[in-house]
């Protein structure tokens, strides 16, 4: 016979509560010890009791107003201020860590009874990490700059704030595109090379050449070989590397644009793109580790060269991404009806020259006149051409000789893409 299936649900959410404010109580204990503190306001004794305090309490009013637990929180709330009050001389009495906890305690019951498991374990978990990991925290904070937060700010505008307002209906002349999936589309793109960007900037600033290309294919693999290829000129040490991290920074443009493709709903353009995107991904892979292989014989190895202060989180990126797709679907929209498959074709191999990612997605999320093959073939021959772009940008800023094997994988890659395209189609 299941225990917990026989005891009364009202006991298991009680015995939950005391748990959980036991927890709590502990890792305060803890916090205090690890800052050498005494021990103060907050043991682990008093939170348990004011975590059962305010299950009791919130089970007691039985409905709104809850008049008990209101009282209860108020009286909280003066003892706590008393306690601030009373260690005004004393930094670690008048603390409000201790407090906050308190708080969070007598919350426990309510949050058990009414919320979902996972609102009540994340909510725990959220203490815990702010209670075990206060260096990690501080150097964080000490790491990042003031700006950041602006950055985060501007990331709420766009998903939190932008995107409920936009409406799901489509944009005049493009009957398959709507407002909102223009801004999801953004939303998404941005925080992948958010991701991309916080990594490298903060997880890993001194990061070596090769990891920058990873990190830096991330959010913009031209970007990435345009910097490496203008520092291998400048330092032949960092001229060792920078044709493996330049094939891998490519190498990350195909998990990016993947992953953009399946996350945005468009499944089966994801399952075609699985097996050439798979290939030409193990491929440069497999480039990448030989060009490593040979460079390490080489020895002097600079540290990694820096990819500037470009944040893809800027407003203004974010509005001209979302002009660029709009004006991609338009164009591609114009395309296909007078010139078929062979018009889209050609106008892909073109767009690889430039920034792919908005005329991917662009063309994945509308129905214009052409086969479903013929629009996974474009994005195969702008993978490709896009490319071709950064195998010259990798000879022409570098004129390093060591570059040469890069630029000619990354020229193989458009021939492969160019020949899978032909057989596909």
């Amino acid at each position: 016979m299941n225990l917990a299936a026989a005891l009364p649900t009202p006991l298991l959410m009680f015995g939950a509560t005391v748990v959980l404010s036991f927890v709590l109580g502990l890792e305060l204990h803890g916090y205090r010890r690890a800052q050498d503190e005494g021990v103060g306001f907050g043991t682990t004794r008093t939170l348990t009791l004011i975590g059962a305090a305010g299950f009791v309490l919130w089970t007691l009013d039985g409905s709104a107003p809850r008049g008990l637990y209101l009282a209860g929180l108020a009286a909280l709330a003066a003892w706590l201020l008393g306690d601030q009050w009373r260690g005004r001389r004393s930094a670690e009495a008048g603390a409000l860590l201790p407090g906050l906890i308190a708080l969070l305690a007598y919350t426990l019951g309510p949050l058990v009874q009414t919320q979902p498991d996972w609102m009540v374990a994340a909510v725990l978990i959220v203490a815990v990490l702010m209670l075990a990991e206060k260096p990690l925290i501080r150097r964080l904070s000490d790491a990042v700059p003031a700006s950041e937060g602006a950055t985060l700010a501007k990331f709420g505008i766009l998903a939190g704030l932008v995107l409920p307002l936009l409406p799901d209906r489509p944009i005049p002349g493009l009957p398959s595109i709507t407002y909102s999936g223009v801004w999801m589309a953004v939303v998404l793109i941005s925080a992948i090379s958010y991701a991309g960007y916080l990594a490298h900037t903060y997880a890993f600033p001194n990061a070596g050449t090769l990891l920058t290309g990873l990190l830096g294919g991330v959010y913009s693999s031209t970007a990435a070989t345009v910097v490496l290829a203008r520092q291998a000129r400048a330092d032949r040490a960092v001229a060792v590397l920078a044709p493996a991290a330049t094939v891998l920074a490519t190498a990350m443009m195909y998990i990016r644009l993947w992953l953009l493709i399946a996350l945005l709903g468009h499944w089966r353009a994801a399952l075609a793109l699985a097996l050439p995107f798979g290939v030409l991904l193990a491929g440069t892979l497999g480039v990448a580790a030989w060009l490593w292989r040979g460079a390490r014989r080489d020895g002097n190895v600079a540290a990694a060269p820096k990819l500037g202060p470009h944040n893809p989180l800027d407003l203004p990126v974010a509005f001209l991404f979302a002009g660029l797709f709009v004006v991609f679907a338009a164009l591609t929209a114009f395309v296909t009806s007078h010139f078929g498959d062979t018009g889209l074709h050609l106008l892909s191999f073109i767009v690889g020259f430039s920034d792919i990612d908005p005329f991917v997605l662009s063309l994945l999320a509308g129905h214009f006149q052409v086969s479903e093959q013929a629009v996974i073939t474009a994005v195969l021959i702008a993978s490709g051409s896009n490319n071709l772009l950064k195998a010259g940008y990798a000879l022409a800023l570098s004129r390093q000789r060591s570059m040469l094997p890069a630029a000619a994988w990354l020229l193989a890659t458009l021939l492969l893409s160019l020949a899978w395209a032909a057989v596909a189609g």
